[in-house]
């Protein structure tokens, strides 16, 4: 599928691209342009000059784990910002439209409520793949994006390949595939395809197998095109150095994390095999992820139960095609054996 970046970014924002388009000179020695602090930091190590603003050390790092060049990436702060800047430059407020299929991750629909971005939903069929009819059907000339989140969240299995490929195939517009929990999966990234197909764009994350939620860094995979458009409007300074440095450090540790997803991946296979003990299990969902969609006979009293024993899951009974379903987290061993304590002590 062929795409035309001219017919799709937003009229203002283009202005906005050629106006920003310099990129600063790095090497420069002496930097005397930016008003920092000659004097330091009153930290050991010294914070007194912005980070790069391009990230490009983290990028080229990223590059060679992904074989993916460096003009291909795009570093935000979380993928949620990330997700807050295509709608910035892709989507006309009161105008434009974008699908989700629901049940999945909600920071698609948050995002564009707060852009006024109308957003059509096409909900899973009930094994959580694609409704391809419907899909089709919501599509019309001001729909922009096609959020696809694989492996899902909350639901955990990971979409058809198949279906995936026909809509890149076929729609027009960005086709957005979140892999967050790509790394626990035992589906392939979709990261290879981006020389095949200009319309897509690949989100995945340092929070999830890496383990740095807290240090909020995402990773936007796309042509090149739609990368100088995001560098060209993002915040300057969107990730600080404290973060640039301590992810180059993790970068060095594949191996580790590696090992760290091996075992989290046992041990939700472990957490499987406690579960389906219990009578008010009714199902647990197949997961690529480093969580479990549990559907349970009452999930209410099971989620108020679970409050008083001081664990915390996610009630997701309100949601279309989750009614009295759970989703539970993997959590240490610990963590895993006061859960399973907790649901042998529930009264249904």
């Amino acid at each position: 599928m062929k795409i035309n970046l001219d017919l799709i970014v937003r009229p203002h924002i283009k202005k906005l691209v050629k106006a920003n388009s310099e990129t600063e000179n790095l090497q420069q020695k002496i930097l005397l342009n930016k008003h920092e602090n000659c004097m330091g930091s009153p930290l050991i190590k010294w914070y007194n000059r912005f980070p790069d603003k391009q990230q490009q050390a983290v990028k080229n790092a990223t590059s060679k784990i992904k074989n993916i060049t460096p003009e291909n990436i795009f570093l935000g702060n979380g993928t949620d910002e990330c997700i807050d800047l295509l709608y910035t430059c892709f989507c006309e407020p009161m105008i434009d439209n974008v699908i989700v299929c629901t049940p999945t991750y909600d920071r698609y629909e948050i995002a564009a409520n707060i852009h006024q971005i109308t957003v059509k939903k096409a909900n899973l069929l009930g094994n959580y793949q694609l409704d391809m009819d419907l899909l089709e059907s919501l599509v019309d000339e001001h729909t922009k994006i096609i959020w696809i989140c694989s492996p899902n969240n909350p639901t955990g299995n990971s979409i058809y390949r198949d279906d995936i490929e026909i809509i890149l195939n076929n729609f027009e517009g960005l086709v957005v595939i979140d892999e967050a929990y790509i790394n626990f999966s035992r589906q392939k990234s979709f990261l290879q395809e981006l020389k095949d197909y200009p319309n897509l764009i690949v989100l995945q994350t340092f929070s999830k197998a890496w383990g740095l939620a807290g240090l909020r860094l995402g990773k936007l995979f796309a042509h090149q095109e739609i990368i100088a458009i995001l560098n060209s409007i993002k915040q300057p300074y969107n990730i600080n150095t404290a973060t640039q440095e301590l992810v180059l450090k993790a970068l060095e540790n594949i191996s580790q994390t590696n090992e760290m997803i091996k075992h989290i991946v046992a041990m939700r296979k472990e957490m499987v095999k406690s579960l389906v003990q219990f009578s008010f299990v009714k199902k647990i969902n197949d997961s690529d992820t480093n969580f479990l969609m549990i559907t349970v006979d009452d999930a209410n009293a099971l989620f108020n139960h679970l409050l008083t024993q001081d664990i915390l899951v996610e009630n997701l009974t309100h949601l279309p095609l989750c009614e009295n379903c759970l989703n539970i987290t993997i959590g240490t061993a610990k963590e895993n054996e006061q859960l399973i304590a907790a649901f042998a002590s529930f009264k249904p």
